[in-house]
């Protein structure tokens, strides 16, 4: 079933079914060192997303995450191969293109790991960047109404813009 793309109001318990969430992650991979942080337009308080909630997780390997398969299974999350994204272990909870939650193996402090905090916290430090974003998320909703991987694409180029502006401003510039 194909989910439409619609993007609700900032829901303010998003950020506490995210550390429930993360509670659970971390008690059936206990054995495994993971930093665990709350990504997505879920994460910023304030905007409006898709009612997903975005999870990100580190590890030192990438490869460990070969070994939380069957443990995330438990909790009902299924691992979705990605060929096209080497650097990323991906787990979905949910039905296909309508989940609830994803979630995202990094390799601790990589650039991906990096870029995802940087959009992160500029949303969350800059009210009219993440006002324009919410408006951008609005419009290419309404483009894209049953298109999920367009609605994704289309964003891209604003996401970029950001990472690199976060970065600047990091660096100084």
């Amino acid at each position: 079933m194909e989910k439409t793309v619609k993007i609700e109001d900032y829901n303010p318990n998003w950020g506490s079914e995210f550390q429930q969430e993360k509670a659970r992650i971390m008690e059936v991979l206990k054995n495994s060192p993971l930093c665990v942080e709350h990504i997505g337009s879920t994460s910023v308080i304030g905007l409006g997303a898709k009612p997903i909630l975005d999870i990100m997780a580190g590890v030192r390997h990438l490869d460990e995450a070969d070994t939380f398969i069957e443990p995330l299974k438990s909790i009902g999350y299924e691992f979705v191969p990605h060929q096209e994204f080497p650097e990323r272990r991906f787990f979905r909870k949910g039905q296909w293109r309508a989940g609830t939650h994803h979630l995202n193996i990094y390799r601790f402090g990589s650039e991906q790991w990096k870029n995802h905090l940087s959009f992160r916290d500029y949303l969350r430090n800059h009210p009219d960047v993440r006002k324009q974003y919410q408006q951008l998320k609005f419009s290419l909703a309404q483009m894209h109404p049953a298109d999920i991987v367009g609605y994704t694409k289309a964003k891209a180029p604003f996401i970029q813009n950001v990472i690199k502006l976060a970065k600047n401003e990091v660096n100084g510039r």
